[in-house]
């Protein structure tokens, strides 16, 4: 069996990015109030009150959404970054590229945290709809990619359009928001994208070619995060001081530790994707089995992780886990070629990941996404891997690409989905009325829910439309 796999994209990287992405949509429109089970939030902020408690230890669905994304954005940096190397383009001058794009990152957390109706006025009108949705409009001339057919001048001329009508946007929040426009208002998960995309390609474009010093370098953040804490010691000062509070926090950095693991998959993926040939994707009718096996127990591992630590069933989820690698190890100790090679060394990094996460899991009282322990970001990361694994072999190996092409589609255009809820489709629903039926669903906690996976199928249909309209967004 020959899967139709072209191997031009990273497709299973994409439908990661993509799972991660939709997760987030769809855990930022679960009702909040109802009854539904402590498990469909954040494990800190639980029902039915939905107060943030960080003395609540575990993990849900939702806690892995942002790390999945995190470990995917990191495992792009080899391939964006390692074409502008192959072109002879020095350090320095792509060093300054990746601080500029972190910049336009940060100018975007900043924008889209403004053009959001109830930042611009708590009770929206429908002036502030339509202004909303003029901000989400504006951000395609501003970001969008034009064909090499138009010319600079016109291109030039589109994006100071947008632009200026961004600036206008602006300018007018603080007619309907007393507080006004402020740098320190900004979406605060794409700032630390911002953050992380800026120190982890650099730290990659100085590392590409000796893998210890990438180990080495995260190794010390681990150490600064441990000892950031000790009042009076200069490893506090690192910690705390930023001449742009707005911009920049070394606290944010420790994403890095999600973000470096997925530089060095990044590695191997390209490396894999570089190397391999039709026959390397080949599946006789005896091996297919075993093959859906191994995707098979990467998602099992996944779900017992996520039941056994938001259970807090530590002595259950060791043992779990012990024959999850056991079984793991079997299933991928025999290769037949370079795909079965490559799976076999993700599964190595992921076990290696998730079981230093669950060797931290006891320290800092327990794992949790808030306040982020060392736990969460070595279990998610380990996870990742594992999610990545089984993708690849749905994806490239299987050939199955069909059945996930609005995911990956999705994971192809992320920033277009993070925000086209907020800014598109909710002032649409509320300017059609559509929105009042909607809200008949929230009688019941299920069909409320219903209604979150109904208004998140409308972000993804509208991300899939301008994917194969090949409308994306460069920030």
């Amino acid at each position: 069996m020959k899967p139709n796999n072209s191997n031009k994209r990273a497709i299973a990287l994409d439908a990661l990015r993509g799972v991660a992405i939709i997760g987030m949509v769809l855990s930022g429109s679960i009702p909040y109030g109802g009854m539904l089970p402590g498990w469909m939030y954040h494990a800190q902020v639980p029902p039915p009150n939905h107060v943030f408690n960080p003395n609540l230890i575990g993990i849900t669905w939702v806690d892995l959404v942002f790390p999945f994304f995190l470990f995917a954005m990191g495992a792009a940096f080899p391939f964006a970054l390692s074409k502008k190397s192959e072109l002879g383009i020095p350090n320095w001058k792509i060093c300054l590229q990746v601080i500029k794009r972190g910049l336009i990152i940060a100018a975007f957390a900043i924008y889209i945290q403004h053009i959001k109706p109830w930042a611009i006025e708590p009770s929206p009108t429908t002036v502030v709809w339509l202004i909303s949705i003029a901000g989400f409009l504006l951000l395609f001339p501003m970001l969008i990619k034009l064909p090499d057919t138009i010319s600079k001048s016109k291109r030039i001329v589109v994006k100071l359009f947008g632009f200026l009508g961004a600036i206008l946007i602006l300018f007018l929040f603080g007619y309907f928001n007393e507080q006004g426009f402020s740098l320190g208002r900004s979406d605060i998960i794409i700032l630390v994208l911002a953050n992380v995309a800026v120190a982890g390609s650099i730290i990659w474009l100085f590392t590409k070619e000796n893998i210890i010093v990438r180990l080495g370098i995260l190794g010390l953040l681990i150490a600064l995060r441990l000892t950031q804490s000790v009042d009076g010691s200069w490893n506090s000062l690192i910690w705390n001081i930023s001449p742009f509070p707005w911009l920049y926090k070394l606290y944010y950095l420790q994403y890095l530790f999600i973000v470096i693991p997925g530089t060095i998959i990044g590695d191997m993926i390209l490396k894999w994707m570089k190397s391999i040939t039709p026959n390397d994707l080949e599946i006789t009718s005896g091996r297919k089995n075993k093959i859906y096996m191994q995707a098979t127990i990467m998602f099992i591992s996944i779900l017992g992780n996520l039941i056994g630590l938001y259970s807090r069933a530590i002595p259950e989820t060791i043992v779990f886990n012990i024959l999850i690698i056991i079984i793991g190890f079997y299933l991928f100790s025999r290769t037949n070629n370079k795909t079965d090679e490559f799976l076999k060394s993700l599964f190595s990094w992921g076990t290696y990941w998730l079981v230093l996460g669950l060797f931290f899991e006891a320290y800092e009282g327990g794992i949790k996404k808030d306040h982020p322990t060392l736990s969460y970001y070595f279990v998610t990361t380990g996870l990742a891997i594992y999610c990545y694994i089984g993708f690849t072999i749905i994806l490239d190996y299987l050939g199955h690409k069909k059945y996930f092409q609005s995911v990956i589609e999705n994971g192809q255009n992320p920033m277009i989905a993070y925000i086209v809820g907020h800014t598109l489709i909710t002032p649409i629903l509320a300017l059609t009325t559509l929105s009042t039926l909607l809200n008949y669903l929230l009688i019941n906690p299920w069909l409320g829910f219903l209604k979150g996976v109904l208004f998140t199928s409308l972000v993804v249909a509208v991300t899939s439309f301008c994917t194969k309209q090949k409308w994306f967004w460069r920030t």
